[in-house]
């Protein structure tokens, strides 16, 4: 229902823009400007099920292995199998017939534990996705060739191809040939066309409804504020406001009277830290508060400051940290002086 309602909104932009600009010209003039070649390139990234927008390069099955060790595994193990931060993206139950056939049979039974590459349809998708989105810490930083490599990986330890394969802009039509689960996508529903029938029956009355509309499912406190507060990334403006799920505070405050150690949230989402962890909950790592707490009169600072830098794991649990090269040496080090100003 929500895409449906966001592209409803799409469309009477859409349509809105276009009948000023064609019937009323001047309308349209002052405002805004013409996107230029080098702003449509930066949003124009998609990769097509047809493979259109892929770039050219290559990359190998080797040369995978290192950076997924170096990047991914991390958060999604060593082969792709970890279920302890996000579902698998490998774990078997993919056989020589689902390569076959293209459809995954063990997708039938309900207590296999369902995977990334027993379930898509598409070898663009996977492509697409890590290269706007990964790695989670530092998105849209990886080369073409870097990309193929990691989706030639993915691969190999799929069983798809072999170890020594070389994935390119050349051969990606052939691997979609022998994705496992490539016939699972079905286009005989109403939604694959604009004008098609849907493929539900809904009775909910539309006028003087009865029915309750009351929302009961919500995501749980702890993951509220994972990507950062939603209401900072919505337009203040339509029907779909985005919804507060940070403090209304702009700071996290250390229970201290020294207000130069106060950190701005701002700090601590920009950085990435909130995608983990929160104020004083846990979420995929450790609160900030217990942080602080387990470091108060220590001097841990230069200890954290590695910690961020190079990740690590086992001092709060199994799921490991992945390391935070990225961020200036300034901004971590103002994170670890922080964290390690105790409370």
């Amino acid at each position: 229902m929500f895409r449906w309602a966001r592209l409803w909104v799409i469309c009477l932009a859409y349509l809105a823009t276009h009948s000023l600009a064609n019937e009323y010209p001047q309308a349209l003039n002052g405002i805004g400007r013409a996107a230029t070649a080098a702003e449509l390139r930066a949003w124009d990234i998609d990769v097509r099920p047809d493979f259109l927008g892929l770039p050219s390069g290559s990359g190998s099955v080797e040369q995978g292995e290192t950076l997924w060790l170096d990047l991914c595994a991390s958060c999604h193990g060593d082969f792709g199998d970890s279920n302890e931060v996000f579902s698998p993206i490998v774990l078997g139950n993919i056989t020589e017939a689902d390569i076959q056939t293209g459809h995954v049979a063990a997708l039938t039974d309900p207590a296999v534990v369902r995977t990334t590459f027993m379930k898509v349809a598409t070898l663009s998708t996977v492509w697409d996705y890590i290269n706007r989105a990964m790695p989670w810490n530092a998105p849209k930083s990886l080369t073409a060739d870097e990309v193929y490599a990691l989706v030639a990986y993915l691969l190999n330890l799929a069983y798809i191809v072999d170890e020594d394969f070389v994935l390119s802009s050349e051969n990606i039509e052939d691997v979609q040939t022998l994705m496992p689960n490539r016939n699972g996508m079905t286009e005989n529903h109403g939604l694959w066309s604009i004008d098609g029938l849907p493929d539900v029956v809904g009775s909910s009355c539309s006028v003087d409804c009865e029915v309750d509309t009351t929302i009961t499912s919500f995501l749980p406190d702890y993951a509220m504020n994972a990507h950062g507060n939603l209401k900072d990334q919505m337009r203040d403006y339509g029907p779909l406001p985005g919804m507060q799920t940070a403090p209304q505070s702009s700071l996290v405050r250390p229970s201290q009277s020294d207000s130069s150690k106060m950190i701005p949230a701002e700090l601590l989402a920009s950085s990435g830290c909130t995608g983990c962890h929160q104020a004083n909950k846990a979420l995929i790592g450790p609160g900030f508060s217990a942080i602080r707490a387990r470091y108060a009169g220590k001097d841990a600072a230069s200890y954290l400051t590695q910690k961020i830098k190079q990740g690590g794991q086992g001092v709060w649990g199994s799921v490991p940290m992945p390391a935070m090269e990225q961020l200036d040496d300034k901004v971590v080090e103002v994170l670890a002086v922080w964290l390690a100003s105790g409370q």
